[in-house]
Order: structure tokens, then sequence, then C-alpha cells
């Protein structure tokens, strides 16, 4: 029946272009998510596409099912093209296909991606995202960072992990900061170029971190002094005692072990650790503490190496920049607090903590202009689509995965085809899980 399956017309539009889509189309795991979430695909379908050893071979088996798959599937699709930069085919879709030799029919596709040619080369990959300096400033929409709503956690999950995991019911779940520098002094901090896209970052982080149910505050362009106080007075807050967790994200410049306020100064990450830790915040021990650091932590420039049997792809397209900063010596400063007195049961000076760094150490941060930074868009997506059933290590494990898989495209800068690789560091104790969107019944 028609109401069963996809339009006509856009079915029309699919097989008129599907030779195009086949060639150009990029097929990996954010847009296949993103149709996950729209209940366009099955997993098995998910699977049995993302199996397919060509990037070729899995459009012609994701063009193949799309007809199928229900009235909503091909505005999902399109949706799902914008989320991953590739705008320019939603716009061919959106066309009337005319007789221009472009027709092409999904059924008979299979002896195309069967052929013995070779794959297109790298520029031709590259050339598959390549926008012009007019759809750069205006193709917002195809800019935008992944805005697929937070999965929600079933009653089922929940009763079935919360014995094993660390205690998440409180409503709010707790307090997050946001602390991220864009803009810096051109007379104290010369060298520090402002953060194109940083400001996308915090607010992609406002959004996600309120649908997990933080009570989220942002605060832009601080000094390395207006940090430590932000930060100072954040950890000292008494309704800690009745939340369950706490996020703390800092986006900035960077060098190994410290950020820059916007004075040019350096706080050191050591130190805002230490706030946090069982001595200095006694209001949060025994709870999770998550950390995300987006900032470069040195200088090197990770230029990546050949992979032997594997193919050329480019996953990052466009305005790449690093969050880089001159070295430094650190603040120096030490921090002396009132002795808390020691619990009854003694704890670790610092524990239940995890902390995601943008890359490693020694290596360049990759930050895209428009659409943030790699790190925090692919952690955006794993709290989305995943932090329903995955817990938080098990979540920054999938992000180095992504970025594990991207590349730079930034035709005649040193940052193109340049690759990053984040990392995390984890004292948990307890499986984190964020257990979204459900609130247990006593």
């Amino acid at each position: 029946m028609l109401e069963c399956g996809m339009l006509e017309r856009e079915r029309k539009a699919l097989r008129k272009r599907s030779a195009v889509l086949c060639k150009q189309l990029v097929v990996d795991e954010m847009l296949i998510q993103s149709l996950q979430a729209d209940d366009i695909l099955t997993e098995s379908m998910a699977e049995s596409i993302m199996a397919e050893q060509t990037s070729q071979k899995r459009s012609w088996r994701l063009l193949l099912l799309l007809p199928k798959r229900g009235p909503r599937a091909f505005s999902s699709f399109c949706a799902a093209l914008r989320d991953t930069e590739q705008q320019h085919l939603c716009d061919l879709l959106a066309q009337s296909p005319e007789k221009d030799g472009s027709e092409g029919n999904i059924e008979n596709l299979q002896r195309f991606v069967d052929s013995p040619l070779p794959l297109p080369t790298q520029e031709a990959i590259s050339a598959k995202r390549a926008r012009t300096h007019e759809s750069m400033e205006f193709s917002l929409d195809a800019d935008s960072p992944i805005n697929t709503p937070v999965l929600p956690c079933t009653p089922e999950f929940y009763l079935s992990h919360c014995q094993q995991s660390y205690k998440m019911s409180s409503s709010p779940r707790g307090f997050a900061l946001v602390i991220s520098n864009v803009t810096f002094d051109p007379c104290s901090a010369p060298d520090l170029d402002p953060r194109k896209g940083g400001e996308v970052d915090d607010e992609v982080l406002r959004k996600v971190l309120t649908e997990l149910d933080y009570l989220v505050t942002v605060h832009r362009d601080l000094t390395a002094q207006g940090m430590k106080t932000c930060i100072e007075s954040f950890s000292r807050q008494p309704d800690h005692r009745t939340m369950d967790s706490s996020v703390v994200c800092l986006l900035s410049h960077g060098v190994e072990g410290a950020v820059y306020g916007t004075d040019g100064q350096l706080l050191q990450l050591d130190w805002v650790f230490e706030a946090f830790d069982n001595a200095h915040c006694p209001l949060l021990q025994n709870k999770p503490k998550m950390f995300f650091i987006q900032a470069c932590r040195g200088e090197e420039m990770d230029c990546g190496v050949e992979q032997i049997d594997g193919p050329a792809r480019t996953s990052s397209p466009s305005c790449e920049q690093h969050d880089a900063g001159r070295e430094g010596p650190g603040d120096g400063e030490s921090r002396h607090r009132t002795d808390m007195g020691r619990p009854r049961i003694k704890l670790p000076q610092r524990s239940d903590m995890i902390c995601g760094f943008a890359s490693l150490k020694g290596t360049a941060a990759m930050r895209n202009t428009k659409r943030g930074s790699w790190f925090i868009q692919d952690l955006n997506a794993a709290l989305r689509l995943h932090a329903r059933d995955t817990h938080v290590a098990d979540l920054l494990v999938q992000v180095n995965r992504h970025i594990k898989e991207r590349e730079g495209y930034a035709p005649g800068t040193a940052h193109h085809r340049c690759k990053e690789m984040s990392e995390f560091t984890s004292s948990l104790c307890k499986d984190l899980y964020l257990f979204p969107k459900y609130q247990p019944q006593y």
C-alpha cells in the first residue's frame, strides 16, 4: 500500500539520482545512527550496511533499503544528509530530475558497485564534500551539529543496571559548568587567535547537558583568574549535597596540563581536579565527577600514517583549526584551604572522576570553524544516541573510535588531512550510567 512505503515522487528522486548518490554519498556511522534514531533502520539493517567493504557498496545497500522503510524515510534521509555535511546531495534530491544523463536505476547498480575499477582517488573523495566560499557562509543548516533528541533510558534497563552503577536518580542529575574562551585579549595574549567555532561547542554542550537533566551554567571569555574564581564558586555550591553527579567542561587554547585564560595566563588542570577531590569538595565524595577538556595539549600536528590495507577517506571537511597556544610556564599558584577533617572511612585524595581529553599529550586538538570541535561533535552525538544504555567510559571509547576515523579537509593549509586522537582517564569505581529521561518512582 502507498501509505506503508515511500511516496512515488520521492522514490523517483532517489531512482533518478542513484548513480550520483552511489558515487558521492558518504555512509558513515553518524549517518547510520541518525537513521536508526529516527527508526528508519533497524540494528540488523545498520550492521549489514556497515559490513560492506567499500563506500559504494554501503551506499548501494542503503539506497535499496530506503524506499521500503515507510513514508518518513525520505525526509529522515535528507535530515541525516544535512547532519553529516552532505547538503549538496540533499539539494540534488530536492531538484526536479531532468534528462541530464544523471539518471540511474537502483536495482541495476549492483553491476556498477561490483565493477573491477579502482576506488576513487583521495581527491575525488575529498571533492564529495567540498564547498564554495558562498556555501560555507550561508549553508548553516548543513553545518549544524547533530540535534537528535537524547534517547530515553527504558525502565527495564534502569532496573537491571542501577544496583551495580553509581546512583543517578536525583532531578536534576547535578550541576554542570561550561567555560568557553573564544576571544582572547590582543594585548596580553597576542599569540592566541580567536577560536572560531568555539561558540558552537558551548551551545551544543548547554543543550545536550540540559536534556540530560543537568543545571547548566555557561561562562564565556574568562581570564585565568576569572576561571579559577568561577570553578571555586562552582565546587563550593552547597546544593551539590542533594545532587548525584557534576560536570565541568573547559574549552580554550591550551598546552599539556593547562588551559589559557583570555589574558594569556595558564590555569593548571591539576588545580581544577584538586578543587573537586575528596578533601576539597566533600559534598561530592563518592559521586561521579565528569570533566571534558577541549584544548590542545601541545603544538605537534598529528599528520597520521598511511594504513597499509585501508581505503582513503575524509570524514571532517573544511575549516579546520587547532587549539594550541604558545608554550609557557604554569601559573604555579598553590591552594590553601581549611582542613575538612578525616572522615570515618578514609577515601583516597582523588577518586570517582573521569576526564575526556580532545587530544593526546603533546598534540593539537582540531576544531571546525562552522561545526565546532571534533571532540565535542562526537561527544554530543554519543550522548544523544547512546547514553540511554551505555556507561560514560564506553561512550568515550565510542568517541575515540569516531575521532580516529576523522581526517581534516582544508586544502592548502597545514590542517589538510590532519588527524587527531582523543583519550580519557578514569578513577571511577562503578559503571556510570546517566539514565537519561528516566525518573525512578519510589
